[in-house]
């Protein structure tokens, strides 16, 4: 596995792939609401596999007090630390970038995942495209 930063505009279909591949297909997440006016103003990084194919994408928004966002590993690649190495890529840009701490918009089913790496939950649930969130902070 790779750990990359990408480029928006150059890598579009690879991380749009991956996102409508665990968003759109498997989650049920309405397609027009999966890209959205920040990607382009956001870092992204991917997650390749010994091919070159594309297997995870996740985002950092600086611009929004260092939100994470869209978090995707393929169904068939999870459970491999391929979410936990692109947080972890992820975590080293936030804090080159001088960034205190990031935040994410949980799904409740990832939090457990999310906890493991030290995020903390402080919010209340909430709906967020039709799926129940938390919000949760980390620390850098």
């Amino acid at each position: 596995m790779n750990i990359a930063a990408a480029e928006f505009e150059r890598d579009y279909a690879s991380i749009r792939s991956v996102r409508f591949a665990v968003f759109v297909d498997e989650q049920q997440i309405p397609r027009e609401l999966e890209m959205d006016d920040r990607d382009a103003h956001c870092e992204h990084w991917l997650a390749k596999n010994a091919r070159g194919a594309a297997i995870g994408t996740v985002r950092l928004d600086v611009d929004a007090n260092g939100k994470v966002g869209r978090l995707a590993v393929l169904a068939s690649e999870r459970g491999r630390g391929v979410g936990r190495a692109l947080m972890l890529a992820l975590h080293e840009r936030a804090r080159e970038r001088g960034l205190a701490r990031v935040w994410c918009h949980a799904q409740i089913s990832a939090a457990p995942f999310y906890e493991s790496l030290g995020y903390r939950i402080t919010s209340e649930p909430f709906e967020e495209a039709g799926i129940e969130h938390v919000r949760m902070d980390f620390e850098l």
